[in-house]
This record gives structure tokens, C-alpha cells and sequence, in this order.
């Protein structure tokens, strides 16, 4: 399986107190183990530098995801974002724009977004985003 991790994921495994043990953070560190494909995008790496402070974390944040592929948005992922978006405030349910473009992203190149935010259950009803869960 490929994974998609979102800045909600990456903020748990990365904090500098013991990191509770949530179920997504086990199904991250047995992704690493396994030597799984792990995705996120520059927005993701700018929320967790955005969310760390200090030279010192951010040199870790950066060491860290040297070798985590960046997947690059291009003019299709925000048509589409901006879609799902639309589709989803007609539906009633209000999504950020970042998150519109995590998700669209992770339905075109077919990956399943491992993310703590309940936000991401609530669009995952109205389109093909899957959503890692522990059954999974």
C-alpha cells in the first residue's frame, strides 16, 4: 500500500515528548519498518516547518523527509481540488483549500491518505478519497 501522510500523521511521530501511541502513529512507524512508499507534498513539509520551532527541529524535519517523495500539484490537482471543494460545500461541508488539494491528490494517484483530522472522514463521503483505518 501506498500512504499519503498528512501533517496531523507526521506531527505525532515527530513531537519531542513521547509520541502517544494513536493507531495511526503504529500504522506509520510499521510503514517505515516495512519499507512501504510513503508520499506527502511541500505543503505538508511547510504546515510541520510552519509547526515546529527552533533551528534544531527543523533541521531534524528536514534530515527526516530528505527521503520522503514530494508529490508536486499541477494544474489538474487544483481544477480538481477546487471541485471537490465545491462539491463538498453543496453537500454542507466546509473544507480547506489545502485540504481539497491533499485529497485530490491522493485520489489521482491512487494512495491512501494516513491523517488523525476528522476533516478528512467528512470529505472522504463525497468522493473516492480513501482513508486509512485501523481495521485496514
Amino acid at each position: 500500500m501506498s500512504l499519503f501522510v498528512d501533517t496531523s500523521a507526521w506531527s505525532l511521530a515527530l513531537r519531542r515528548d513521547s509520541p502517544p501511541k494513536t493507531p495511526a502513529l503504529r500504522m506509520l512507524v510499521r510503514a517505515i519498518e516495512a519499507g512501504e512508499t510513503l508520499l506527502t507534498t511541500g505543503l505538508v513539509l511547510q504546515e510541520l516547518l510552519q509547526g515546529f520551532s527552533g533551528p534544531r527541529a527543523r533541521a531534524q524535519i528536514l534530515d527526516r523527509f530528505s527521503a520522503v517523495p514530494l508529490l508536486v500539484p499541477d494544474r489538474e490537482d487544483h481544477i480538481g481540488a477546487a471541485d471537490l471543494r465545491n462539491r463538498c460545500r453543496r453537500a454542507g461541508v466546509q473544507v480547506g483549500i489545502v485540504d481539497a488539494l491533499l485529497a485530490q491528490l491522493c485520489i489521482r494517484h491512487g494512495l491512501t491518505m494516513l491523517s488523525t483530522d476528522n476533516d478528512f472522514k467528512l470529505i472522504a463521503g463525497h468522493c473516492a478519497l480513501k482513508l486509512w483505518r485501523e481495521a485496514d
